[in-house]
Formats: structure tokens, C-alpha cells, sequence
């Protein structure tokens, strides 16, 4: 049985590799029809909040679903495994179903300020990544992608979100859901006025 793997995030970043480490493990892809799936429902799910059509998103979500952003420290060397933190620890994100629905409510009120008039919002997923995970169950598969959001209000704001996100896909009765989600962005400190999109 394959344990669940762990998001390596850049606790290498700068060092040699140990002399006892065996050579780099590379990942084992699933089947090109399982990745084309996984490509189709990550670039669907881009579309469905480009257009802020966040009732449709919360549907291709697990009722078991865990969304997390992270903050993110500038580290030195030796404390790189302490760079992001971890579920309970301070973040952007740390939701369930239930706190989504309510984050998406929000952003539908004509008083949310920030998203009316609504943003201009692209995202940009690449370099999917996606391996089985049996011990999670049959069709459960960690997903590593990049994303980069570009997103534009009123006349001269403009964001960049940019980051990689590890995801738990699993088949539910209609197809692929999102059970896990951690993004990483690139960033230590958002600049951008607010963060009200999701990832």
C-alpha cells in the first residue's frame, strides 16, 4: 500500500542532497485518460469561479472538504520545514463546506464591497501532477498544479495570485470532487487589498 504522500514544499531549497539519499524518486503518473480527467475538471473548476459562478463550484466540492491557504514566513535554511503552517495555525484560508458556503454568500451580497462591481478575475492552472492514492480509496488521487490568478477592479487595480496547490481529487456520484486543497502562494505577505477569491 502507498502511503498518502506529503507536499514538499522547499525544505532542499539551496542544499546538497544527503550522501546516504538514493537518487531523486520520480512520480508515478496515473493512466493518460485518469490525467486528461483530472486536467478537465482543475481547468472546469478555473472556468466555473472565473465567472463567479460559485454555486455551481460548491457542487463539484466533498461534504468532507478541506480548503486551506497557509501563510507563508521568510526562513532561514535550517527552518525551512517550519515555512508554511499547519492545519489550526494562523492563515489565509482553513474552511469547510460550511464556511465556504458562507464565504461565497458573502461575495454575492451587493454590499461586499470589494466584489461589486465585480472583479476581473483569470486563472492559469499548469504542471498537474497526479498520482493514485490507494490508501485513501479507489479513483483518490493527489494532485499537485500551479496556479496564477490575475485579477482586475475598477480601473487600475490589479492582482497576481501565484502559487502551487496540493489537492485530493476523489470520484463522488457525478464524477471528480475536491476533498483537499492547500494552496501555497509565492508570496510571504499578500499585497493585494483584499484576498476574497478562491484559489
Amino acid at each position: 500500500m502507498t502511503a498518502t504522500p506529503t507536499t514538499t514544499i522547499s525544505t532542499q531549497s539551496f542544499r546538497p542532497r544527503p550522501p546516504e539519499a538514493g537518487p531523486v524518486e520520480r512520480p508515478r503518473p496515473v493512466d493518460p485518460a485518469e490525467q486528461h480527467e483530472i486536467e478537465q475538471f482543475l481547468y472546469f473548476e478555473a472556468q466555473l469561479l472565473d465567472e463567479a459562478r460559485y454555486s455551481d463550484w460548491l457542487d463539484l466540492l466533498a461534504a468532507e472538504v478541506s480548503y486551506r491557504m497557509p501563510s507563508r514566513g521568510n526562513r532561514l535554511h535550517r527552518d525551512l520545514t517550519t515555512e508554511a503552517g499547519g492545519p489550526g495555525d494562523l492563515g489565509h484560508y482553513d474552511e469547510d463546506l460550511a464556511s465556504l458556503r458562507l464565504r461565497a454568500a458573502r461575495v454575492q451580497q451587493t454590499v461586499a464591497w470589494s466584489d461589486n462591481p465585480p472583479p476581473r478575475v483569470v486563472r492559469a492552472v499548469t504542471n498537474v501532477q497526479a498520482t493514485r492514492l490507494p490508501d485513501r480509496g479507489e479513483g483518490a488521487f493527489a494532485v499537485r498544479s500551479v496556479v496564477n490568478a490575475y485579477r482586475n477592479r475598477l480601473a487600475d487595480d490589479i492582482d497576481h495570485f501565484t502559487g502551487f496547490r496540493a489537492d485530493v481529487l476523489r470520484r463522488g456520484p457525478g464524477g471528480l470532487v475536491l476533498a483537499e486543497r492547500t494552496v501555497y502562494l509565492a508570496d510571504s505577505v499578500i499585497l493585494a487589498k483584499n484576498a476574497s477569491l478562491f484559489l
